[in-house]
């Protein structure tokens, strides 16, 4: 979705109970399929669901995820492979630490640094170094489910950024002509479709979940 007159806290809440909504829709409308997966594929699917459908998902800025990682480190509670410091792009190690095993749930992180999240995204007014993108990251190794943020809805703005990215200007004309003859502020994001069924069912990998994925058979 992609919504007028939104921001990112509603945003945030609008994936967020897009998602509750999912988990229990399968819950209410696929149990004999629940069943069979907690017997075969993975015996806490059902606990799992009902959690996530009932419970708010824990909400947590980047600067504050950096934060949380670097005190267990500097602790010893926790070794990265990857280092942790502000800046960095969250890798796997990085989410399955703070979804799995601090908060044991889904988590929202917010306000990336801009250097990290694509040009479109709205600056923070009171941090330019921070840009209003949320990701949604789900627990078991799957990570990032949706991705998404509060859009530049200023022409100029974007314009600037198109440049310091060294960008062409034709393939965003368009898209800078909905800002130049009127635009209204918004937000939206998306969600991986396989990466959330592959979530919800327990599987150890997206091929299980795509219809046809594109894999080779050796004869």
């Amino acid at each position: 979705p992609e919504m007028a007159f939104c921001t990112l806290e509603d945003d945030m809440q609008c994936a967020e109970d897009y998602v509750r909504f999912c988990c229990r829709f399968v819950l209410d409308n696929c149990r004999p399929d629940l069943e069979f997966i907690t017997k075969m594929i993975d015996s806490e699917a059902i606990d799992r669901l009902e959690q996530v459908a009932s419970t708010p998902f824990m909400r947590l800025s980047y600067t504050e995820a950096i934060e949380k990682l670097e005190e267990v480190v500097k602790e010893g509670i926790k070794k990265f492979q990857y280092p942790v410091a502000w800046g960095i792009d969250l890798q796997s190690e990085h989410e399955r630490y703070l979804t799995e095993e601090v908060y044991k749930q889904p988590v929202i992180v917010y306000n990336y640094p801009k250097d990290i999240k694509a040009f479109y995204m709205k600056r923070d007014p009171e941090n330019d170094k921070l840009a209003l993108g949320i990701d949604m990251i789900a627990p078991e190794g799957f990570g990032e489910i949706v991705g998404g943020g509060q859009r530049e809805d200023d022409h100029d703005t974007l314009l600037s950024r198109i440049k310091e990215h060294k960008l062409p200007i034709e393939p965003f004309q368009w898209y800078l002509d909905l800002r130049k003859y009127g635009s209204v502020p918004h937000s939206g994001y998306g969600l991986g479709i396989e990466r959330t069924v592959g979530w919800i069912c327990g599987t150890k990998h997206v091929r299980e979940t795509i219809p046809y994925p594109r894999t080779c058979l050796l004869y």
